[in-house]
């Protein structure tokens, strides 16, 4: 009988293990973003010399994937970064996507803008093995975003473009507003939030969000 109500309680404890792991799995994985840069192509053979193509270190979502290849930023008032990473594939046009924190050291201010949207933004120096590109606007601090693929984002009954509000349960609980969603079919479910958000939020990639508003 003992034996038993052992095997019983140990059941019922595994149970619920399974269950808190099951919980710990719901809701949209975050995914940290560091500093990085897109280039053009121009830009990209400028830096690193004609014909130079990026190397790929890391595959990420949607065909993009991190690069060997690293530039410095140098702000217009001389102030620099090293080591930025490069993300491809290239792009029309160059993007600088820095924290907050960035801004300090650089000694700029640029604006938060979503991906692309690049006008009136911040200028910057790119500054790579084979030459240095002034880039008159182009660096951002990027928005909050979500990105879905077609089967979640018809899960979570939004569209490309909604905006949603999602809360953060960390050791510092936390609730982020007017977050954007993108949705391509190419998308890994994810929410990009950049080091600052991060580190006062105390969460870090693989950790999850829930949406708690849709507007």
């Amino acid at each position: 009988m003992l034996d038993e109500k052992l095997i019983e309680l140990v059941t019922e404890n595994v149970i619920k293990l399974l269950k808190k792991e099951d919980a710990a799995d719901t809701g949209i994985k975050v995914g940290v973003s560091a500093r990085h840069i897109h280039l053009s192509q121009k830009d990209l053979e400028t830096l690193f010399g004609k014909g130079h193509e990026l190397t790929v270190k890391k595959y990420l979502m949607g065909g993009q994937f991190a690069a060997e290849e690293c530039v410095t930023l140098v702000s217009p008032s001389l102030r620099s970064i090293e080591g930025v990473r490069v993300l491809g594939p290239v792009r029309s046009q160059s993007q600088v996507e820095i924290s907050r924190t960035d801004t300090f050291k650089l000694k700029v201010s640029p604006p938060v803008r979503p991906s692309g949207k690049l006008a009136g933004s911040a200028p910057m120096a790119l500054v790579g093995p084979q030459g240095s590109v002034f880039l008159k606007e182009g660096t951002i601090i990027a928005n909050r975003h979500i990105h879905f693929n077609l089967e979640d984002a018809e899960k979570y009954g939004v569209k490309d473009n909604d905006i949603v509000d999602v809360e953060i349960a960390s050791a510092k609980p936390t609730r982020y507003y007017n977050v954007q969603v993108r949705v391509h079919k190419d998308f890994d479910t994810e929410m990009h939030i950049d080091t600052d958000d991060a580190n006062a939020a105390g969460i870090k990639t693989g950790d999850r969000v829930t949406i708690i508003a849709h507007h």
